[in-house]
């Protein structure tokens, strides 16, 4: 490449046309797979319950379906969360002291270190997008973000307690069977 010749090698030039022709056969088998996620999902009981969540659409709603499979596999709401990376990572040092040759415990609080790195990406992806769209269209999830907001929270924090939030009532509805309410958003569920 000499003169400040842009041209490609002749091998790139070369493989360019199949590059193109694979990407063209992967956006194809892309879209006959979302097809057939879909078809998958609506066979579920839990679909028209899981839809009934105002974020969570078709798409949405058959990718949480294949990945968590069942909610009973998570006892707990906090369970759910350190799954879907939600969870917060605290470290402390030193938890223990000897104190006149016996052993206490040490009254240091706890650090705070963020989110726990091991989780699944596409559950985090999935309540992240869900709770961004939902801060930014009308609902009832909307009205319980801009609360969020007015009792001072930043708007980072707000979006991930709304995440959260609809992590929590996903799991509600799903274990117990019934459709949304948007009183789920007034009880102290996140």
């Amino acid at each position: 490449m000499k003169n400040g010749s842009t041209r490609l090698p002749t091998a790139a030039c070369a493989a360019e046309p199949s590059c193109i022709k694979q990407l063209d056969g992967l956006v194809l088998l892309r879209k006959q797979v979302r097809k057939e996620l879909l078809v998958e999902g609506k066979r579920h009981k839990a679909w028209k319950l899981l839809r009934s969540i105002p974020t969570l659409g078709p798409m949405r709603v058959a990718v949480l379906m294949a990945i968590i499979q069942t909610p009973h596999r998570f006892r707990t709401k906090r369970m759910l969360w350190k799954y879907s990376g939600f969870g917060v990572v605290t470290h402390t040092s030193a938890d223990h002291r000897y104190v006149q040759g016996r052993m206490e415990r040490s009254n240091k609080p706890v650090f705070v270190r963020g989110l726990d790195t091991n989780h699944n990406h596409q559950l985090k992806d999935l309540f992240k997008s869900a709770a961004t769209q939902a801060s930014t269209s009308t609902g009832p999830f909307r009205e319980f973000y801009e609360a969020l907001l007015a009792q001072g929270m930043r708007e980072e924090m707000a979006r991930l307690t709304l995440a959260r939030k609809i992590a929590v009532i996903t799991l509600t509805i799903w274990k117990k069977g019934v459709a949304f309410d948007a009183n789920y958003l007034k009880s102290q569920t996140a």
